[in-house]
C-alpha cells in the first residue's frame, strides 16, 4: 500500500517544484566548454531516444508529440511499465527520415531521451506504431540557452543568433538545429530552460574553441 502511494506522491512533489524551474529528472551525461557568455560546446556520448514524427505547426506538433511520447513512458507499451522521465525534450525538423525536433514537409521530430542505463533490449516496445526507439550516436553540439516561452519567433531569433556566433568562430555545422526544452508548460516563463542546439563537426569543435581562445588572448 505504501509503495503504491509513494510514486504518485513523488510525482505531485516534482510537479509542484517544477513550477519554479526546479528540475528533478535525469539529463544525458556530457562534457562542456564555454565558447561565449551565451554559447557552450558540448560532447554527448551515445544514448537512446523514443521519437515520433508529427505534422502541423511548431507549437501544436510539440504538444501532440509530447502527449504521444508521454503515453509511451507512462505505460502505453507492451510491458505496461513506466520509464523514468528525463530532460530535455527535443524538437527538430524531420527530413526524409525521422531525426530529432526539426521541420520540413515530413513534419517535426519530437524526442524523449531514455535513462542512461537503458538498452534497446531492456526498454519496453511501444504500443503506438508512431513511436519508435532509436539509437543516437555520440555527437558534439553548440548550445545557446535562453529562458521564457519557446515560441516560434523566439526559437527563430535564437537560432539565427547561434548560427551567427558559430560562423564568427569558424564552426562547421553538420545537421539541422533543434530545440531542447527542459521544463513543463506550467513552469514560470522566466524560470524555464530552453536551448537551441546545432550539431557540429568534431574537428570544427576543436578548431572553433582554439579560435575563441586566440581571439580572446590579449596581444602584446
Amino acid at each position: 500500500m505504501i509503495g503504491r502511494l509513494t510514486k504518485p506522491l513523488v510525482q505531485v512533489v516534482e510537479s509542484a517544484v517544477s513550477v519554479v524551474g526546479i528540475r528533478t529528472v535525469e539529463e544525458p551525461a556530457h562534457s562542456s566548454e564555454q565558447l561565449t557568455k551565451q554559447v557552450q560546446i558540448r560532447r554527448y556520448g551515445p544514448r537512446i531516444a523514443a521519437e515520433t514524427v508529427v505534422s502541423g505547426d511548431e507549437i501544436s506538433a510539440r504538444s501532440a508529440g509530447f502527449r504521444r511520447l508521454a503515453g509511451y513512458i507512462f505505460g502505453r507499451n507492451r510491458n505496461r511499465t513506466h520509464v523514468d522521465m528525463t530532460a530535455p525534450v527535443g524538437q527538430e525538423i524531420a527530413m526524409t527520415a525521422p531525426v530529432s525536433s526539426t521541420s520540413s514537409s515530413s513534419g517535426w521530430v519530437i524526442r524523449f531521451y531514455m535513462p542512461a542505463d537503458s538498452t534497446m533490449e531492456s526498454l519496453p516496445v511501444p504500443d503506438d506504431d508512431r513511436v519508435r526507439l532509436v539509437p543516437v550516436p555520440g555527437e558534439s553540439v553548440a548550445v545557446l540557452r535562453f529562458s521564457g516561452v519557446a515560441s516560434p519567433a523566439a526559437v527563430a531569433a535564437r537560432t539565427a543568433e547561434l548560427q551567427r556566433e558559430l560562423q564568427a568562430y569558424g564552426f562547421e555545422t553538420v545537421g539541422p538545429p533543434a530545440t531542447w526544452l527542459y521544463d513543463p508548460p506550467w513552469t514560470l516563463p522566466f524560470r524555464r530552460r530552453n536551448e537551441i542546439v546545432v550539431p557540429i563537426a568534431e574537428s570544427a569543435a576543436t578548431a572553433g574553441v582554439s579560435n575563441m581562445r586566440a581571439m580572446d588572448t590579449p596581444r602584446a
